[in-house]
């Protein structure tokens, strides 16, 4: 009998087998039917494990593209922030009309890109990470009690994080309030998205990927 599998083995089984069938004993079919209908169950219990096992590794391997996924677009999304930075500073004070208006080509193109980014972001999200009143109106369809507040998705907390980040880079933290689902905070802290404020627990702010 082991760990993983607690059933008797093929050769643990043997000798019982052996010792109903000796010579001079009578036999019991019955016996022997239980032992082998045993052996079948445990067999078939092997399977399941092993196939139960096998999907683990799989969701495992998903999640960590999907995570992998994320960090990317975010440093890339970071990097044209900076740009995009770097590129309104230039245009305050241009040479020449020239080198304005190519800069605010570049600037229009890196406000695009950025903004189709947070879209492929969101979509994403809302995919994986529906509303949370969902399953709260789901749980509560036979109540009629209106929420106490309306939650909001993990995209919006998100969008939230980035943007204090980006316009308050030196006060990145945010007040978690009654509207942010706790599920969703905890998978943000959990994974290494966002970090908790160091002396204020209902605070947090997004990890900077880009440093």
């Amino acid at each position: 009998v082991t760990d993983d599998c607690p059933f008797l083995s093929d050769l643990q089984m043997q000798p019982y087998i052996e010792q109903i069938l000796q010579p001079g004993l009578p036999a019991s079919s019955s016996l022997i039917s239980i032992l082998l209908q045993l052996q079948k169950v445990k067999n078939d219990l092997e399977m399941v494990l092993s196939t139960v096992r096998a999907k683990n590794k799989q969701l495992e391997k998903d999640l960590k593209r999907e995570e992998q996924w994320y960090e990317e677009q975010k440093q890339l999304l970071d990097t044209l922030n900076k740009m995009e930075e770097e590129a309104n500073t230039q245009v305050e004070q241009p040479s020449t009309k020239r080198e304005s208006d190519e800069l605010k080509k570049k600037l229009l193109k890196l406000k695009t890109y950025k903004k189709e980014l947070l879209n492929a972001l969101g979509e994403f999200l809302d995919e994986h990470f529906p509303h949370p009143e969902e399953g709260e109106n789901t749980k509560n369809k036979n109540s009629s009690a209106e929420p106490a507040v309306e939650l909001i998705t993990l995209k919006e907390i998100l969008e939230i994080l980035i943007n204090k980040l980006m316009t308050t880079p030196h006060e990145p933290y945010i007040t978690i309030n009654e509207s942010f689902w706790p599920p969703y905070i905890e998978l943000l802290l959990r994974y290494g998205i966002a970090l908790r404020h160091p002396e204020d627990p209902n605070r947090m702010r997004l990890q900077a990927f880009h440093k």
